[in-house]
């Protein structure tokens, strides 16, 4: 950081209550009146009127001429700025830097300390300063902007942050191979001394900055056009890190203390400014980057306008998500299960809403399939991560389950372990509920690992054990390790063996009677070896088994009137 000092005299200001005086054997004969404090100083012998053209206009209209008091409550900068000044035109040694410019500058030009009252006057001297050490500096820039918060109206009109955000931006374009000055750079990993200026240097130092000038530098370097958006997203990345709220460690409301209406206004600003900046381009941001700022959303309370954005721009990107990216606890008082499932179902939704309208004709080798095929493995697996939660209930599962479409899942052994998972945590769950929540699992698209483990699986409902133990029948011969004979099967579930036989029986009948229905030809299952030495010895004397004669009598019936 660059400093300037001025003046040789050692500073002989001191205080007694509220009244700021200098050592001097001269009496005071000018009183200054800032706020609650009063110095006492002194008009010609120490050069304060000489250099201060507002001085010389205030003293010039009072009567008295032993004694002025002048009151400069509004002075910019308040009375320390107007203390800088005063000490400048003692001769006292005063030490100027970026943190101290704007206001000693804003308070120089109010009391008129230009080169028209004198030559080589306090504002020369200031304006020097900033432009060879301020503007040249990278960090004395940034600290420079950030001061004129304080100070936003006199330094907007003094020019001071066009010019600061002129130089910031100028070295932001500049091509990191030519980067000299110091910067900041925390990223895990990175050493300075060893590898490359990256090509994202500067986005922790102006992260600094407040919000409006953060935002006055992203719109100047957009309109540059020089830079790729993935590095303007990496920008806000790295702003909404270091300001907004982590939510992933944020405890329910009624366990924490709420935030005041002061904090959470100034974090929806910061949001909603964000999210405003957001480059258009597909992969300018993260989609978790995009889903975590919609959480933070849903917890700040953000406009239905921002949410509805985040929304958009986070389903457009699902694909890249990992169930990481998608685990956000829900921050509702009236929830009392632990993670946000409904930000997922919005986002899921919205997804849904883009691909039918998009997709054509579904076929296997398309990019339309392989991208639902996708998003249906990422929304079983986060099922699975969901279904620990002990008070998420039945029907939200539901909601994200049965919101893919069917042709979203080539298996459903990632469904049936997210159901198992579920009925594993939540032992007491109706009978009712189980059946809802296995209804949308197919027992044909499971594997054969899957399909014996769920015949086994005491938790599961009677009915889908039973569909299981159908379609393994139906299925027929099979590889030897994964043969499971009904008989066997049955056994397996002890007591319940006489009902599973009856089910079974029900199954088959209604499969066989389902089939003559929908054609009017029933149509004869695949048989097992087994199964055709039986029918070998049930021949009759036509040669036709009970099944065949079944066939014929199921077509008389339909020629005479059908079902």
């Amino acid at each position: 950081m660059k400093f300037m000092k001025l003046g040789t005299r050692p500073d002989t200001f001191y205080t007694e209550e509220a009244t700021r005086s200098v050592v001097s054997d001269i009496p005071n004969d000018l009183v200054i009146q800032i706020s609650n404090i009063n110095y006492l100083l002194h008009q010609l012998q120490f050069s304060l009127l000489p250099k201060c053209g507002l001085l010389q206009r205030l003293c010039a209209d009072s009567d008295d001429s032993s004694a002025v008091t002048i009151q400069l409550h509004d002075i910019p900068g308040g009375e320390d700025a107007f203390e800088l000044c005063a000490k400048y035109c003692y001769g006292i040694t005063i030490n100027l830097s970026a943190h101290n410019f704007v206001s000693a500058f804003c308070a120089a030009k109010f009391l008129r300390m230009t080169e028209a009252v004198e030559k080589g006057n306090f504002v020369l001297k200031l304006e020097a300063f900033f432009n060879s050490c301020i503007l040249v500096g990278w960090k004395d820039s940034i600290i420079t902007l950030q001061t004129t918060v304080k100070l936003t109206e006199w330094s907007e009109n003094l020019g001071i942050i066009r010019r600061c955000i002129d130089s910031i931006v100028g070295k932001i374009l500049t091509p990191p191979a030519k980067v000299t000055w110091s910067y900041t750079y925390t990223r895990l990993g990175f050493n300075k001394q060893q590898q490359l200026v990256p090509k994202d240097w500067w986005t922790e130092d102006i992260s600094d900055l407040d919000i409006d000038l953060f935002r006055c530098i992203i719109i100047a370097i957009k309109s540059t056009h020089m830079l790729p958006p993935q590095l303007i997203g990496e920008a806000l990345h790295v702003y909404a890190c270091r300001w907004l709220p982590d939510t992933t460690k944020i405890t329910r409301p009624e366990s924490s203390v709420s935030q005041t209406d002061e904090v959470t206004d100034k974090h929806r600003k910061i949001l909603e400014i964000i999210v405003n900046k957001i480059p258009s381009d597909k992969g300018s941001v993260s989609v978790g980057f995009l889903l975590r700022l919609l959480s933070i959303a849903n917890y700040l309370g953000a406009s239905t306008v921002t949410k509805t954005e985040l929304i958009r721009r986070s389903s457009q990107q699902l694909e890249e998500a990992t169930v990481s990216d998608l685990l956000f606890p829900s921050h509702s008082s009236s929830n009392q299960y632990y993670y946000d499932i409904d930000l997922v179902a919005a986002v899921l939704e919205s997804f849904l809403l883009l691909w039918r309208r998009t997709s054509p004709a579904p076929t296997e080798n398309t990019q339309f399939m392989r991208s639902i095929r996708k998003i249906g493995k990422l929304v079983d697996s986060y099922l699975q991560a969901v279904a620990t939660d002990i008070n998420l209930p039945v029907s939200k599962v539901l909601s994200v389950a049965e919101a893919l479409p069917d042709i979203a899942r080539k298996d459903h052994d990632d469904l049936y372990r997210a159901i198992n998972i579920y009925l594993k945590k939540h032992p007491d769950l109706s009978k009712a509920d189980k059946k809802r929540l296995c209804r949308k699992l197919d027992c044909q698209k499971l594997s054969p690992e899957v399909r014996t483990h769920a015949v086994k699986n005491e938790r599961l409902p009677l009915r889908t054990v039973v569909q299981v133990l159908f379609f393994e029948q139906e299925k027929g011969s099979r590889e030897n390790d994964h043969r499971m004979p009904t008989q066997e099967l049955l056994l397996s579930r002890g007591k319940q063996i006489p009902i599973l036989r009856d089910e079974l029986s029900k199954l088959q009948l209604g499969s066989y009677e389902q089939t003559i229905r929908s054609d009017g030809i029933p149509r004869t299952p695949a048989t097992s070896e087994s199964s055709t030495r039986d029918d070998q010895k049930l021949k009759r004397p036509d040669k036709r088994t009970p099944l065949e004669a079944g066939k014929k009598g199921g077509e008389r019936t339909n020629r005479g009137g059908g079902i």
